[in-house]
């Protein structure tokens, strides 16, 4: 068997008596005291993630910024330096290599946080379609990561580091003070709520965890886990590379049409979505609801009158909305709103519908 890789946080977590699980390549924790209630803290207060796992790749030179816009879906021109968007990294065939994070520094030094399970292959593609005078550096080794989320997320975020650093507004970076260490913190997320994400170096994670746990003690704070991060990020209608998204899934059938923008001059896999999208995207991921008793779940077969037309994708019950949810790629002719579906919940035939996302809003 490989031996699994251990985050910054490994002895934190043990100490915290958490369920460990492998997760892409990692010994990573799944709970802490119970995903309800890692959910509902992240809701109501302040959860701490650790997503040490995921991978940061630097892009250096004076061809920086047009050398990752040809190779992402989004464009970079549209926001100015200290900002972040939301994008795809695709193959030529039009299909997701993966979905990434990529923070404009300057013209000069883009940082892109990737998945965890793809960071060598996302890697080895970027630098394979990569045309320019612009340098790769994989730095996962470099940072730890810990997500802070949550409706008084930014109030902790203020106390360790900053007024300014917890004012800021949403999909920005901006570098602070750790002590002797600089960190970056960014005001991304993937649960819904208010907070960001903090990049440390790996030798100062741990202390940044323990800083964020002591003075956010009376605003709720605690740690949250991959169970409840998963069910937090669909209660939002987020894409999960591997369940939702994948070498088989483009930008248009997932419904992130909205980080494509065909309208650049180029980027690696243009031209099979113009195509596709000129001849008519085939299927879409769509939510849907489950309203009778059953839970939808990964890989279980969606049916219309009586015939199986596509699968789920992701899906739980919810815990803020009580709602059985899920995700499912089905066809186009059938995601309308309000489509009567069906979903085999392991044998038992559970009447679903199409439902609009996100499942849950604060507002």
């Amino acid at each position: 068997m490989t031996e699994l890789s251990r985050t910054p946080l490994h002895a934190i977590h043990r100490g915290l008596g958490a369920r460990m699980v492998p997760f892409a390549g990692f010994e990573m924790p799944v709970q802490y005291d119970g995903l309800v209630a890692e959910h509902t803290r992240t809701r109501e207060a302040v959860g701490l993630f650790d997503v040490s796992h995921m991978g940061e790749v630097r892009v250096t030179g004076p061809d920086a910024l047009e050398v990752v816009n040809r190779l992402i879906t989004n464009d970079l021109h549209r926001i100015t330096d200290g900002r972040a968007l939301y994008t795809c990294l695709c193959a030529e065939d039009g299909t997701i290599v993966d979905d990434l994070i990529v923070y404009r520094l300057s013209p000069e030094e883009i940082f892109i946080c990737v998945n965890a399970g793809n960071r060598a292959g996302d890697f080895a593609h970027m630098k394979a379609h990569a045309r320019g005078d612009a340098t790769f550096t994989d730095e996962g080794e470099r940072w730890g990561q810990i997500a802070v989320q949550g409706p008084r997320a930014p109030e902790l975020l203020a106390r360790v580091f900053g007024a300014e650093v917890g004012a800021q507004k949403p999909f920005r970076i901006r570098s602070a003070a750790f002590g002797d260490a600089t960190v970056m913190v960014a005001s991304t997320g993937y649960t819904g709520e208010p907070g960001g994400e903090v990049y440390a170096p790996s030798e100062v994670t741990a202390a940044v965890w323990e800083a964020l746990t002591d003075a956010g003690r009376d605003l709720g704070t605690g740690p949250v886990g991959l169970g409840a991060r998963d069910t937090l990020r669909l209660e939002m209608g987020y894409c999960l590379y591997g369940n939702d998204i994948d070498r088989s899934t483009t930008p248009l059938e997932a419904g992130l049409s909205w980080v494509v923008r065909l309208d650049k001059p180029e980027f690696v896999g243009k031209d099979a979505l113009v195509a596709q999208r000129d001849a008519g995207v085939p299927r879409k991921l769509v939510g849907i609801e489950v309203t009778e008793r059953g839970i939808p779940r990964h890989g279980y077969p969606v049916l219309h009158d009586g015939a199986q037309v596509g699968l789920v994708t992701s899906g739980t019950s919810s815990p803020t909305t009580g709602r059985s949810i899920g995700l499912a790629l089905i066809p186009t002719a059938l995601s309308e709103l309000g489509t009567a579906l069906a979903v085999d919940c392991r044998g038992k035939v559970r009447a679903a519908q199409v439902v609009p996302t996100p499942f849950y809003s604060r507002s």
